[in-house]
């Protein structure tokens, strides 16, 4: 008698598309990923210095692309735009807004792909929100066809009030998320393992790499996808055979690195966005019903 497995395989979702393959955060990459098979895709967004929401990893431009600049001090429109940026790794590709990407996204063989989208703490969360809904607002039946397939990636908790309106970890986030996008890292150790049983319990999705997790971000989809095809008869018996000796092998994932790695990535997103524990005062322009 065949013995199905009791739970899920983890989903795959291209980290900035398929970036192995094609420039990272373009909608090349983006739609490579998902006719690569993978469920969804995660990207990061910036705002211009004239309202426009893309889809960009780092706040400035040199690494990627032909061009330089912070992205808040530049144009999207404009005989110096950034609509005329490329990027440097081949195939070259323009920087796709977050409106393109959702109108790919609403393509009807696109309608199953999930969007992951990592919020930079560098955006002003009132108005990054507010330019986010008018785009996912416009459009055709958003709140069935749409919003149940975004996720919000958030570094700091000023930006929950905001993002409740228009649409570490369990400290600040718990009572708010219903998902977690973590290091891998970070689930080894035995904070890592209680974390994931809570998760499991709490019904909260898991995005990672192993060990229960819901979801798995990489920039080579087609590679995992490949590797997962054989647990589809049984994930857990299979599962099952690799034990934790390999955490062992390499200083990253031992505590006290991992604790000093934690320190130094809080250290950092305070002194952009400011304490964890500030107080966050909404503007009572944001609507709710986003």
């Amino acid at each position: 008698m065949s013995t199905a497995s009791t739970r899920a395989l983890p989903e795959c979702w291209g980290h900035r598309g398929a970036s192995s393959r094609f420039p990272e955060n373009t909608l090349a990459s983006f739609e490579a990923a998902i006719r690569d098979g993978a469920e969804g895709i995660e990207s990061d967004v910036h705002v211009s210095k004239d309202d426009v929401v893309i889809m960009f990893h780092d706040p400035v431009l040199e690494r990627t692309t032909d061009s330089k600049g912070q992205i808040k001090e530049r144009t999207w429109y404009g005989e110096d735009g950034m609509q005329h940026v490329r990027t440097v790794k081949e195939p070259k590709q323009s920087i796709p807004t977050f409106e393109e990407t959702v109108a790919l996204l609403m393509k009807p063989e696109n309608l199953h792909a999930k969007f992951n989208v990592d919020v930079k703490v560098q955006n002003d969360p009132d108005r990054l929100f507010a330019l986010m809904h008018k785009v996912i607002a416009a459009q055709p039946n958003w709140e069935t066809t749409l919003a149940p397939r975004i996720l919000l990636g958030l570094w700091h908790p000023r930006f929950i009030v905001y993002a409740k309106e228009p649409l570490v970890c369990k400290k600040v986030f718990w009572n708010d998320c219903h998902a977690f996008s973590m290091s891998f890292g970070s689930l080894t150790t035995m904070d890592g393992q209680r974390f994931r049983d809570e998760c499991k319990v709490a019904g909260k999705n898991l995005m990672a790499v192993r060990w229960n997790v819901n979801a798995i971000i990489t920039d080579f989809t087609k590679n995992l996808l490949m590797i997962l095809s054989p647990f589809v008869a049984d994930y857990e018996k299979i599962g099952s055979q690799y034990g934790r000796f390999f955490l062992w092998t390499t200083f990253k994932f031992y505590t006290p690195v991992m604790l000093a790695y934690s320190r130094l990535a809080q250290t950092y997103l305070e002194s952009i966005a400011g304490p964890f524990d500030e107080p966050v005062a909404v503007s009572p322009t944001i609507k709710t019903e986003a």
